[in-house]
C-alpha cells in the first residue's frame, strides 16, 4: 500500500476533509493513497461548465453545480490522469458527472477529494481514483451489461450507465438502495436498475453479465460471479480480509480463467452469505 504525506492545510475545507478521511478509514475503506493536493479543492475560482453534453444514458442535467467544475478537473488531472487512469471515456465521465450528489451534504465540499468518504450505515463511497481504475479495469463498452455489487449511494453504477448498455446493481442494505434507486431516478438514468439483496450470488436472472464490479471484499471469489460473466467478460473484485488485492478476472472466449492481481486495497467486507462461505 502506498504511504500517504500530510497535507498543507491551504483552507477550512482540508480540516473537514481529514474528518472524513479518519471517519472513513476506521469503519473500513478503499482507500488506496490521498493525494494532498487535492485537499484546498475549493481554494480557487471555477471556470464555468463544460458545454459538451453528456453522455446518451439520460443524465442531461448531471454535470451539477458550476461551482464543483474546477474541482472536477483537478481531481481528474491529477488523481486520475496524473497516476495511471488512461481509458479517455472514464476520465470524462468521471469529469462531468456531480460526485458531490452521492455524498452527505456535509460532506459535499469534500466530495472531489481522491478519498472514500463515509455515506452512513457504515459504508464508503469510494475513492475516485479506485472507481476509475476498477471501471478502466473491465474494459465497459456501449453494449456492455454490468453488474454492480454494492451499490452504496449509485456513484459506481451512474459511471457505468454513462458508458454500458445496462446497468443493474445490488445492495443489501435496504435504506442504500432505496435512497440510491431514488437518486438516480432524479438524475435521469433510465438503464440502471436497483434491488436490495445480497450480491455473493449475483444476478442470476439478468447474466450473463459483460461486466461484473464488486465494492465489498469477501475472502475469497464468488463462484456464482465467475460463473455469470459472459465469455469475454471481466469482474473486477477485491479480495482478502486485513489485507485485500484487487483483482480482474477476465474469462476467455474459451470459457478458460485469467487472474491478474492488479492493486492493494483496503474494502469495507462483503456481508450476508460472503460472511458464512468463509467460516
Amino acid at each position: 500500500m502506498e504511504t500517504t504525506r500530510q497535507p498543507r492545510l491551504a483552507c477550512p475545507n482540508a480540516i473537514r476533509l481529514a474528518i472524513g478521511l479518519m471517519v472513513a478509514m476506521v469503519i473500513g475503506t478503499s482507500l488506496l493513497v490521498w493525494r494532498p493536493r487535492t485537499a484546498d479543492l475549493f481554494c480557487a475560482e471555477p471556470t464555468p461548465p463544460r458545454s459538451s453534453s453528456p453522455g446518451a444514458k439520460s443524465s442531461a442535467e448531471v454535470t451539477g453545480d458550476s461551482r464543483y467544475v474546477q474541482a472536477r478537473k483537478r481531481m481528474v488531472e491529477a488523481d486520475l490522469r496524473g497516476r495511471d487512469i488512461t481509458d479517455v471515456k472514464v476520465l470524462e465521465v468521471m469529469g462531468r458527472l456531480p460526485r458531490h450528489r452521492f455524498v452527505p451534504k456535509d460532506l459535499q465540499g469534500v466530495a472531489y477529494a481522491d478519498a472514500p468518504l463515509p455515506i452512513g450505515h457504515g459504508q464508503t463511497i469510494s475513492q475516485p481514483y479506485i472507481v476509475a481504475l476498477m471501471t478502466q479495469a473491465v474494459r465497459p463498452g456501449p453494449k456492455s451489461r454490468a453488474l454492480d455489487i454494492g451499490t452504496g449511494s449509485g456513484y459506481q453504477a451512474a459511471v457505468l450507465a454513462e458508458l454500458c448498455k445496462e446497468v443493474y446493481s445490488i445492495e443489501i442494505l435496504k435504506p442504500l438502495a432505496d435512497s440510491a434507486r431514488e437518486r438516480l431516478a432524479e438524475m435521469g438514468y433510465r438503464n440502471i436498475t436497483v434491488r436490495t439483496g445480497d450480491g455473493y450470488r449475483g444476478w442470476p436472472e439478468k447474466a450473463p453479465f459483460d461486466i461484473i464490479i464488486v465494492a465489498a471484499a469477501p475472502d475469497h471469489v464468488p463462484q456464482p460471479l465467475v460463473e455469470q460473466l459472459a465469455r469475454g467478460g471481466r469482474l473486477a473484485i477485491p479480495v482478502g480480509s486485513f489485507f485485500q488485492e484487487l483483482l480482474v478476472i477476465e474469462k476467455q472466449k474459451d470459457g478458460t480463467i485469467r487472474r491478474e492481481s492488479i492493486a492493494p486495497v483496503r474494502f469495507v467486507p462483503m456481508r450476508g452469505e460472503a460472511e458464512k462461505a468463509g467460516r
